[in-house]
């Protein structure tokens, strides 16, 4: 018995409304011809990949910054226009920008 079935038996003369809600598009990121740049810095001695050169708006940046932390599973930010991930996953993370169609150039060794 599923929740309309518990929901018709409590409510006996109620009409559900139909279904109106408008179908939700995915947000389409800017994608830019300059590449963006993939470099690995240590920062108080513990491993960090940067990621700089976005031209789109900050909020697609940071919902870039989101998704590959998502996907990583790993913990990070976004300060001063660059994703911040702990962790040297620059290899995974060039992987998962070019998928999206975004091309990428990796810095520093």
């Amino acid at each position: 018995m599923d929740l309309q079935d518990q929901l018709k038996n409590l409510f006996p003369d109620h009409q559900p409304l139909p279904d109106q809600a408008p179908a939700a598009t995915p947000h389409q990121l800017y994608l830019q011809k300059e590449p963006m740049i993939c470099k690995f810095e240590k920062r108080k001695g513990k491993a960090t990949t940067i990621i700089e050169g976005y031209q789109g708006t900050n909020e697609d940046f940071k919902i870039l910054a989101k998704e590959i932390k998502t996907k990583l599973s790993v913990g990070g930010s976004f300060k001063e226009e660059a994703i911040i991930i702990q962790g040297d996953y620059r290899d995974k993370i060039m992987e998962l920008l070019q998928h999206k169609g975004f091309r990428v150039k990796r810095v520093g060794g």
